[in-house]
């Protein structure tokens, strides 16, 4: 079993910017148009297992739409070998300064 770690929402404000993170949009592309937080990179749930490797001396952090998606991904990756949190309740429980909206 491997545990997985989680934050809150309020917490991502601590990790953007920080050179030692990923945080890491499962949203679809028109959701992380509209909104998401700064710096995430956006990687759509869907397709995860097709992308990239991830770099794995960063911790990675998760956020989707309510939770559910950051939990299966993270859960996904802490089997990999990675670091991760994932954000409870999503980018839908999300108020910090950190959030960008499109123009």
């Amino acid at each position: 079993m491997f545990p997985i770690e989680t934050i809150s929402a309020k917490m991502l404000d601590y990790y953007v910017d920080r050179p030692d993170t990923l945080i890491i949009d499962l949203r679809e592309p028109e959701s992380y148009r509209k909104s998401h937080i700064r710096g995430a990179v956006n990687i759509p749930y869907e397709e995860l297992s097709e992308s990239p490797p991830l770099p794995k001396e960063k911790l990675l952090i998760f956020y989707c739409d309510r939770g559910g998606a950051s939990m299966a991904a993270a859960r996904d990756y802490v089997r990999r070998g990675y670091r991760t949190r994932s954000v409870i309740g999503g980018f839908g429980a999300y108020r910090g300064r950190n959030r960008t909206f499109s123009g």
